[in-house]
């Protein structure tokens, strides 16, 4: 059988998974006990876009035979499935194979590492991506995954080196070109502006060039050519802009249902709810959410979870609607009137894996929660909710510069200003919505604020958690634990005013969100 497992593991490396589907099950015919065969099979299924056989497949492999690779994969699958509190089990079992001696490859190492980052335990990733980059030192996945977890976890001059590594492998690597750009502010004697317009001018792909005109235009911001910046981040935007099957019209329902289907969520019941009181934070992308939840996980009883999705989630599979979006019009429509209190607890069940042991509160600080916010306040009685405004024109430009998850539809309003402004407008709206509904559930506090009062913002956001001042909420820039989000660089610092009133270095092109703003009644 050995030889036929190397053919099966020879077909998947080849991009044969129906042929190594078919070699696995014929070894099993023949030998239905062996682990290796099972876990080839999983393997194969997976890689032909069927999750669920293909787990079912590998949970069988590890009940049959231990192999950090086969815990690696498992959890991957899991992960896929949204099943995390089971990955991280799957994890916690490939860790005892490897402590065991067990030699392992630089893919399995890789996958573990990107396991442990899909859970947003990135400091326990950082080993793992090592052992994959010394296995395979030109591998460029392997050396783009270490950097992005390296800067995650602040270790800049190392990321720096190793995102340096990876270009001089594959200078054309425009996600590398684009973190590079964000690790640091960058100088008139140190920045990569040549390089990155060398590289624009090269390629011809359009992800690509929107990646390398971010990274351009943030690079050309950092050295004061304001005007020039702007103009390659425009540039970028549309012609990503004109490639996308978007209209505001998709995300207005969205707004339209959740207000429409309130009055079934407001008398739906709520069985058993949880006396556990997380802190969700929440509101538009680039607001400051990232810093308030810093401030708040400075605080000696408070862990943050980071951005988790997993009330979104709860919401979803409870409505029980099979569309491809985690939210739309028809999943709000059906999770309307579900026992709220079974979303509660389904929520804490999958934000628990993202908690260190021994906490006793947590911060979730998914933005779009936003969204949820009556639901939450319903579903978990003792949640404390928080929502972050900023100026509304700095928030429109915040999100056109930010150059956010590609292949996430979610923000495919944030390459255009006439989108965003309307997408403000609708937040707006909904904030004072939930305002009314549920009033004196969510502490709405301005950026601004924060930034010119820090100590008093800190207090009023203690105070509303319930939880003790602390001066270390001050020192928020010293906290060590690990930042995913493009505030990362920012919340390393103490508090700065540099962001205050950006937008009017750009008024002139802002001007079409001006007038929106205007017509909808919000000031500037």
């Amino acid at each position: 059988m050995t030889g036929n497992i190397r053919q099966a593991r020879y077909a998947l490396s080849r991009g044969e998974p129906v042929q190594a589907r078919n070699i696995a099950a014929m070894i099993l015919a023949r030998e239905p006990g062996l682990a290796e065969a099972y876990f080839l099979l999983g393997l194969s299924e997976v890689t032909l876009g069927n999750i669920r056989p293909g787990t079912a497949h590998m949970e069988q492999a590890v009940a049959l035979g231990r192999s950090a690779e086969f815990f690696a994969q498992l959890a991957r699958c899991l992960l896929l499935l949204r099943r995390d509190a089971d990955a991280a089990a799957a994890l916690r079992e490939a860790k005892i194979c490897l402590e065991a001696g067990e030699k392992s490859d630089a893919l399995t190492r890789d996958t573990i590492g990107c396991a442990y980052a899909r859970l947003g335990e990135h400091t326990a990733s950082v080993p793992h991506f090592e052992a994959a980059v010394r296995g395979q030192p030109h591998h460029e996945q392997f050396l783009y995954n270490l950097a992005v977890a390296l800067s995650f976890v602040g270790r800049v001059r190392e990321a720096d080196q190793t995102f340096e590594r990876l270009l001089s492998c594959a200078p054309g690597h425009a996600r590398a070109h684009h973190a590079l750009s964000r690790l640091r502010r960058q100088t008139a004697e140190s920045n990569h502006v040549p390089r990155l317009n060398a590289a624009h001018a090269a390629t011809r792909d359009p992800e690509d060039r929107l990646l390398l005109g971010y990274a351009l235009s943030k690079e050309l911001e950092d050295l004061g050519d304001t005007q020039a910046s702007f103009r390659t981040l425009w540039d970028a935007n549309a012609g990503h802009r004109k490639n996308l099957p978007y209209s505001f019209d998709r995300d207005a329902a969205i707004f339209d249902a959740i207000e429409k289907n309130w009055p079934l969520f407001a008398r739906a019941p709520v069985s058993n709810p949880s006396d556990e009181a997380p802190v969700f934070v929440m509101g538009m992308p680039r607001t400051g959410t990232t810093l308030v939840d810093r401030i708040l996980s400075s605080h000696p009883d408070m862990v943050s979870a980071g951005e988790l999705q997993a009330f979104p989630i709860a919401v979803k599979t409870a409505s029980r609607v099979r569309t491809p979006m985690v939210l739309d019009p028809e999943t709000v429509a059906h999770a309307a009137g579900r026992d709220l209190g079974t979303i509660g607890r389904a929520y804490l069940e999958r934000a628990h894996p993202h908690i260190p042991k021994g906490s006793s509160r947590f911060s979730d600080k998914f933005p779009g929660n936003f969204m949820y916010a009556g639901l939450i306040a319903r579903a978990l009685p003792h949640a404390r909710l928080i929502c972050l405004h900023r100026h509304p024109m700095d928030t429109v430009l915040s999100n056109f510069k930010n150059l956010f998850a590609t292949t996430s539809r979610y923000y495919d309003y944030s390459y255009c200003i006439e989108d965003i402004a309307r997408y403000y407008v609708r937040f707006d709206r909904l904030m004072r919505f939930w305002q009314k509904v549920i009033p004196g559930r969510v502490l709405e506090i301005r950026y601004e604020d924060i930034v010119e009062d820090q100590e008093g913002a800190t207090r009023r956001l203690l105070a509303h958690c319930g939880l003790p001042w602390s001066e270390e909420c001050l020192a928020f820039h010293t906290n060590a634990s690990p930042v995913s989000t493009p505030s990362a660089a920012q919340v390393r610092r103490p508090i700065y005013r540099d962001a205050l009133a950006r937008w009017k270095r750009h008024e002139a092109d802002l001007e079409p969100a001006r007038v929106i703003f205007e017509e909808n009644g919000i000031s500037i």
